[in-house]
């Protein structure tokens, strides 16, 4: 990257941290109670909130992790996307309102209100702190591999710059600073990804590439590729490909990390394995997302992705913000249009980095796709200022859904742990940004929009299940719920585990055990669902005794008075 395009880099990366935190000083200039920083004294209306909303979800899994899997797997990774988008359906029909009407101010005090147990409460607390922890960490993982690809950067520099910069919007004004924040940086994303692609997609209408070639993408010019972590890639046509200096045979082989492969111009794209290998495989659905069970993995990242954001503490949050039922409603509708539009937009870029930037298929680190494409498609100083303009969306996309994820952290540990209370909050607010920054320089890395599925699952199989039993079923007792949480929570987060250790392929023997690890969701959360309703069917004696008074307070509408009202 020349000197110029590394300034404006730099000063693309700059405003848009300096303008998160101006944007979040200036909101949360008047946030003083306890009720600012949880829930924005529930003053936000639909249209600012659903913009807030889309900008704290947007993170990097949407903004790099979705045209990277594009790119890679092709049709079926368009599934991505559409389960992101399609959840909030759900949340719209059956969850929205009657959280909202609990007059609870987290999830654990929605469980607490719902079941009337203290040790709900700690069960879900628990889960909500595992579940953004989780969602934190490929964050600022995100932020780190993006400053290492665009300044060179060590990747430690941007997960600890990140994370301090997340921590200081969150204790400077909680809720109400970060709602503000995240509505522009909505806007700002919005415009990173769409200037780019729409850019892009009118050069490659003059363009002579095929994106269904039967073979694999070639390079338009020489090309070096270092490869950071071992990788087995499938060579079509070993012409003009070079590694570690030496031809390169037809055929599947590994390429170990620290290797150099070197690629002359117009030579095919060795591919990494388990992605398809021609362009007529990656424009046609049905080859999943690698290894054995195609259709299982996409009807198991569908339910994950789908469910999984009913039960995602940092979006829920955002319905206790509503003023009523009604405007949760609303503010759901809206967020479906504006993820709508946004995923457009990563699907082009994905489709369009098989032309300019293949090589990053051999070295299976697609998040790189969407930031080398300007530069790769356009030389000269509009490659460049799209190459900026992307940065800034980038740096926009870590910031919000950070901020989002430490909100959700502090609440409810500074509710649940410590008198309640701003000082508990910021306190909280600290300490939970500085675990994940630390979990983030130690933990295994994978594609951003696979560890976000990962997340979606562990979601999907607690909160789920939780919040549509106890909104909907009477019958749900706080036995049968804590059971629950329990069994979804281990099973899901030892599929996490075992995934992000690299331990899948190394202690199972493949086939359906590995394919369960890999895609977890449609096997735990109909087991967290069966076993939140066995067991509440053989407690029912345990049912709360008020629970007429608590369905009427969340299914009824607020202007019969029948709502609740609570303060922390």
């Amino acid at each position: 990257m020349s000197d110029h395009a590394t300034l404006l880099t730099v000063v693309a990366v700059l405003a848009a941290a300096i303008g998160t935190l101006a944007a979040g000083a200036y909101a949360g200039r008047g946030a003083r109670s306890t009720s600012d920083f949880l829930v924005a004294s529930r003053s936000i209306g639909s249209g600012w909130n659903a913009a807030a909303i889309a900008g704290e979800y947007l993170s990097a899994a949407s903004f790099l992790g979705v045209a990277g899997l594009v790119a890679k797997y092709g049709a079926d990774a368009l599934w991505y996307p559409i389960g992101f988008t399609a959840g909030y359906l759900a949340l719209l029909l059956f969850v929205s309102s009657p959280l909202r009407r609990s007059g609870a101010y987290t999830v654990p005090d929605f469980a607490e209100f719902r079941l009337a147990s203290k040790n709900a409460r700690k069960a879900t607390m628990i889960i909500v702190v595992a579940i953004c922890v989780l969602y934190l960490v490929p964050q600022l993982q995100g932020a780190g591999l993006t400053l290492n690809i665009l300044l060179g950067l060590p990747p430690w520099i941007g997960v600890v710059a990140i994370g301090l910069l997340v921590i200081a919007n969150v204790v400077g004004g909680g809720m109400r600073s970060v709602t503000f924040a995240q509505a522009v940086q909505y806007w700002l994303k919005l415009t990173a990804v769409a200037v780019p692609a729409l850019a892009l997609a009118i050069l490659f209408i003059h363009h002579d590439e095929d994106l269904g070639d039967p073979l694999p993408p070639r390079v338009e010019s020489a090309t070096t590729v270092s490869i950071d972590r071992t990788v087995s890639v499938t060579v079509a046509d070993p012409t003009g490909v070079r590694i570690d200096g030496r031809q390169a045979e037809a055929g599947t082989i590994t390429v170990d990390g620290g290797s150099t492969v070197t690629l002359a111009e117009g030579s095919a794209t060795p591919v990494v394995s388990d992605a398809p290998q021609t362009g007529a495989q990656w424009a046609t659905s049905g080859g999943g997302f690698g290894g054995d069970h195609p259709l299982y993995q996409v009807l198991s990242l569908m339910a994950a992705t789908f469910l999984g954001a009913v039960g995602l503490p940092h979006v829920l949050v955002r319905f206790y913000t509503n003023p009523d039922g009604r405007a949760a409603r609303r503010t759901a509708l809206n967020v479906i249009a504006a993820l709508s539009v946004f995923y457009l937009f990563p699907t082009i870029l994905g489709a369009l980095a098989r032309v300019w930037t293949p090589q990053v298929l051999t070295t299976g680190n697609t998040d790189a796709a969407v930031l080398l494409l300007p530069t790769a498609a356009m030389s000269g100083i509009w490659g460049t200022l799209l190459g900026s303009l992307v940065a800034a969306g980038a740096i926009a996309a870590f910031l919000a859904a950070s901020s989002g994820l430490l909100v959700s952290i502090a609440g409810v540990m500074s509710t649940d742990l410590l008198p309640a209370g701003v000082r508990s909050f910021r306190i909280c607010a600290l300490i939970g940004g500085l675990v994940p920054i630390g979990l983030a320089l130690g933990a295994g890395t994978l594609d951003l929009s696979r560890s976000v599925g990962l997340v979606f699952a562990v979601s999907a199989s607690t909160f789920c299940p939780l919040l549509l039993l106890g909104i909907w079923w009477r019958g749900l007792t706080a036995a049968g719920a804590i059971a629950g949480l329990v069994v979804g929570g281990i099973a899901s987060a030892t599929a996490v585990a075992l995934v992000v250790s690299d331990a899948v392929d190394d202690s199972l023997a493949g086939g359906w055990p590995t394919a369960i690890v890999d895609y977890p969701a449609a096997v735990t959360v109909p087991v967290t669902f069966a076993v939140m309703i066995a067991v509440s069917i053989a407690t029912r004696s345990s049912r709360p005794a008020n629970v007429a008074s608590v369905f009427a307070a969340m299914h009824v509408p607020e202007r019969l008075g029948l709502g609740v009202e609570r303060t922390p």
